[in-house]
Formats: C-alpha cells, sequence, structure tokens
C-alpha cells in the first residue's frame, strides 16, 4: 500500500558521514512506524533505528547509539538517517520499511512494507 524508495549509500572512509533517505508513494506514510534496518553480507537484518509515526518515540540498535539519527518528515512523506563516525563494521546494505497497522515495535519481524536498499561501504 506504499512504495519505499532509499537513496544516499555509498563508499565512505572510516570515520566518515553519510545522510540516507527513504521517499514514500502510494496511499498511506504517516499512519504507521517505521525504521531503518541492514543487512550484511551472509548475517541477519537487524534493526538500526525505529520511530514511531508521530516521530516522538526512538528506538537505536546498540551499536549505533550515539552516531545515528533517524528523523521522518510526514508532510514531506520522508524518512533519514544521519551516520556520523561510520566503522567497517556498518558496511551493509541498508532498507527502510514500515509495519502494515497502527503500532510502534522495535522488532524486525514487524515490519513488513519494504524499500529495495541501499549499499552502504566503509572502509577501513
Amino acid at each position: 500500500q506504499v512504495q519505499l524508495v532509499e537513496s544516499g549509500g555509498g563508499l565512505v572512509q572510516a570515520g566518515g558521514s553519510l545522510r540516507l533517505s527513504c521517499t514514500a508513494s502510494g496511499r498511506t506514510f504517516s499512519n504507521y512506524a517505521m525504521g531503518w534496518f541492514r543487512q550484511a553480507s551472509g548475517k541477519e537484518r537487524e534493526v538500526v533505528a525505529t520511530i514511531n509515526w508521530s516521530g516522538a518515540t526512538i528506538d537505536y540498535g546498540n551499536s549505533v547509539k550515539g552516531r545515528f539519527t533517524i528523523a521522518r518528515d510526514n508532510t514531506k512523506r520522508t524518512l533519514t538517517l544521519q551516520m556520523n563516525s561510520l566503522k567497517p563494521e556498518d558496511t551493509a546494505v541498508y532498507y527502510c520499511a514500515t509495519r502494515s497497522i497502527p503500532g510502534y515495535s522495535v522488532f524486525v519481524k514487524e515490519y513488513t512494507n519494504w524499500g529495495q536498499g541501499t549499499q552502504v561501504t566503509v572502509a577501513s
């Protein structure tokens, strides 16, 4: 019911920064919780950050706390992830996603609408 497209990935040196964006189209955006997730080669998809419908509730994965910032703009239908102090272990495909029903969750399995992903590579 909503289509998501990520952008902003690329190659960066350790200690550098990137800003990812996710734009939404279709019938629904502001009603639902959203999040950024990542999947490194050969590993399970994991939570990077989640945000509720209004932006008032935010949670970060332990490995990115203090370095990454998630935000949403419901009028622009945009979700962003500012990534600072990047480390080689941040290398992964990054996805944005939404829930399909009202309610907030920090669990990967509760998110059901996914973008195509954008590659982030951090060189040591």
